[in-house]
């Protein structure tokens, strides 16, 4: 049992020094975008909508 926390520590520290990828900045989206994205999903989630 031994070994297998010691594997798993060995593990847990290499994950630790491995560098956090970098996200891409996101552009910003336009309100008409919002607010179209927004009224699709209400027409979605509706009454009378079909699932």
């Amino acid at each position: 049992m031994d070994s297998i926390e010691t594997a798993f520590a060995a593990l847990s520290h290499r994950m630790a020094r491995l560098p956090m990828p970098a996200r891409a900045p996101r552009q910003p989206e336009s309100i008409a975008s919002l607010l179209a994205r927004v009224d699709a999903a209400r027409r979605c989630t509706g009454p009378g909508a079909r699932r």
